[in-house]
């Protein structure tokens, strides 16, 4: 379907900031390999050949008998016992890295956290976990929990934005009261307290951020609306009888949108930091989940290992860049006031 020549327009200013367009690409290129993060870093192979038969332990379980071994169990493949099995009648295809979020190396010599190797490619952390298979999770979790975040609040805060600036008066006013008292809640000191009563996991935290960050694009959409139902094409819907909501969707919100869209990577790389922050000071995801923010944490716990801090300080700083460069890329592409 061909585009309209404003969107047309759009794309165009948007190509035209090269730093943002390819910082744009790069981001969702990292972000879709992490997708597939089972089939880069793991502790299962993707693919076993035995007896002519093929297995796919990184679908399924198999019992160690299954490869002519003595145990009803599922199969341990680190276990150079059931490696040695499998080879002797038939092959293993592993990962790029033989290693998951949660698999210790117990083959390590030098204490741990243990430098970078040919084996840990970016050391290992203070439990003998691979680093570089933890940053590949962590990334996919911290941009999963940002994209929903983002999503969730800003549907919440244009809708929220949308009713105060269409109706005014008392509801805007009360609404505007009530997000001021909401505003000025203290959301760590929330975070701390509710988490010494539940275990905080994904979607707990989740549903707390979405609590506290749904405010940020209420103001904009709310101004779009005070501006837009004075305009005439709003007042003579109005005269044709045509209903609230039907006028709030298809004539006013396209134009709230515009300043909503460019916000919304700016707000993604928000989320993304404060779920590293939580996850730094210990009160993010479970123990033992794959994150940035702990990793971080430990880098400070254990200065004697650098790579630690480095591994994931570079990480969020080419994350968060990206981010930004992209933010800035689709604000330049809505600036009806940008040209070439």
């Amino acid at each position: 379907m061909a585009m309209n020549p404003l969107t047309q327009a759009r794309w165009q200013r948007f190509k035209s900031n090269k730093r943002g367009y390819w910082s744009t690409w790069l981001f969702f290129i990292l972000f879709f390999l992490s997708l597939f993060a089972e089939l880069i870093a793991n502790d299962k192979p993707l693919l076993v050949e035995y007896d002519n038969q093929w297995y796919y332990p990184i679908a399924y379980q198999y019992a160690e008998t299954e490869f002519g071994g003595e145990f009803e169990t599922e199969a341990d493949y680190t276990d150079p016992y059931v490696i040695e099995l499998i080879q002797e009648q038939g092959f293993i295809i592993w990962p790029l890295i033989r290693f998951s979020y949660d698999t210790i190396n117990y083959d390590i010599v030098a204490s741990v956290p243990s430098a970078p190797d040919s084996v840990n490619w970016l050391g290992t952390d203070d439990k003998g976990r691979d680093v570089l298979a933890r940053i590949i999770y962590g990334f996919r979790i911290s941009v999963l929990f940002g994209f929903i975040l983002t999503l969730v609040s800003s549907i919440v805060g244009v809708a929220v934005g949308a009713t105060q600036g269409y109706y005014g008066g008392w509801l805007d006013l009360l609404g505007q009261r009530f997000i001021e008292v909401w505003s000025g809640m203290p959301t760590l000191f929330l975070l701390i307290i509710l988490s010494s009563f539940v275990e905080p996991n994904f979607w707990w935290l989740l549903g707390i951020m979405v609590l506290f960050s749904w405010m940020s694009l209420v103001g904009v959409v709310r101004a779009e609306f005070l501006r837009c139902r004075n305009f005439d094409y709003v007042k003579a819907a109005h005269a044709m009888g045509v209903d609230d909501k039907r006028i709030m969707l298809r004539h006013m919100l396209p134009n709230a949108m515009v300043a909503s869209l460019t916000m919304m990577p700016f707000i993604l790389s928000g989320s993304v930091t404060t779920l590293t922050s939580l996850d730094f000071l210990g009160f993010g995801l479970p123990a033992g989940s794959p994150s940035l923010g702990e990793l971080l944490a430990q880098g400070k716990a254990n200065l004697q290992a650098p790579w630690l801090g480095l591994s994931a300080f570079a990480v969020l700083s080419v994350m968060l860049t990206l981010l930004v460069f992209a933010g800035e890329a689709v604000r330049d592409a809505f600036d009806p006031h940008q040209h070439g």
